[in-house]
């Protein structure tokens, strides 16, 4: 399954001076930090890329598009981070790119002015926290072990 692609932000959605690349920042930005978090699927545990990501070696955006061909597809990630990518990035009804342009883009022309650094990154990678702390939070509700636990007796009657 393909979440996103470069080639699908080109041409009449960002200014003339940007480059095809800034198609990709938002899409880095995310899977920068699934991999780093652990997430990475098979297709990138094998090679020596996700080394130079950890390294900061190269940009998020950039890793997209040299080694990920410009697109972000389900091989890039694990079951968990498949899953959170699907209730959080998903174009449609995520709300990841409401995130990524309140907090990279808010000042600028267009999402797609976001500069591909690390210092946007760590940015944004404080959201992305606290939406998979939510996203956590929600998929691992304790809120039936709270009901069983009101429907037992206190320890007091037990006894």
């Amino acid at each position: 399954m393909k979440y996103d692609d470069a080639s699908w932000h080109y041409g009449g959605t960002f200014a003339e001076e940007l480059p095809a690349s800034a198609g990709a920042t938002h899409i880095g930005m995310f899977l920068a930090w699934c991999l780093l978090e652990g997430m990475s699927g098979q297709a990138l545990d094998a090679g020596n890329e996700l080394a130079k990501l950890k390294a900061r070696e190269i940009s998020p955006g950039s890793f997209v598009m040299d080694f990920c061909d410009g697109k972000f597809t389900d091989e890039e990630l694990n079951e968990e981070g498949n899953e959170f990518a699907l209730a959080y990035f998903e174009l449609e009804s995520g709300t990841y790119a409401s995130d990524y342009e309140k907090t990279l883009a808010d000042k600028l022309p267009s999402l797609y002015h976001v500069k591909d650094s690390w210092e946007s990154f760590d940015k944004l990678k404080p959201v992305i926290d606290n939406r998979f702390l939510e996203w956590t939070a929600k998929k691992y509700s304790t809120a039936p072990l709270r009901r069983v636990a009101s429907e037992r007796k206190p320890w007091w009657k037990v006894w």
